[in-house]
């Protein structure tokens, strides 16, 4: 079957480069399924899984960044980007409460962007070690 290389970069330096299948993400404007020979791309992501289908699938929780299909190869730069034994769960839980209870003050200094916005990295990255 064809494959493509995917590459996932963030400013810490590259995180993946290998063959796979399909690759699908979540992009801002929906959900994204890539095969091999898909148009080129250029795409804002969301925080999200980006899922790697091939003999060796694997998952990576990315928080935000950009997708750049072409015909044979996919480059995601991340702002972040982890493999799910990369992940320290119990940070990632401690986060996620950290995050609700701001949500739930409902204090006039809070920042309810910033807490909506480390909820979802929090959330992200328990599922894509849940399901890895």
């Amino acid at each position: 079957m064809n494959t493509l290389i995917v590459s996932v970069v963030t400013p810490d330096g590259p995180v993946l480069e290998e063959s796979f299948e399909m690759v699908s993400c979540k992009a801002e404007s929906g959900e994204l399924g890539i095969l091999p020979g898909h148009i080129p791309l250029v795409a804002p992501l969301s925080i999200s899984s980006v899922r790697l289908k091939g003999e060796n699938p694997q998952r990576i929780a990315v928080s935000g960044g950009f997708l750049e299909v072409r015909p044979d190869k996919v480059t995601i730069l991340a702002q972040s980007a982890e493999r799910p034994d990369d992940i320290d769960i119990e940070r990632a839980r401690a986060a996620k409460e950290r995050a609700e209870r701001r949500l739930q003050a409902k204090q006039d200094e809070i920042d309810f962007r910033r807490a909506e916005l480390a909820l979802k990295r929090a959330l992200n990255r328990i599922e894509v070690v849940e399901n890895k």
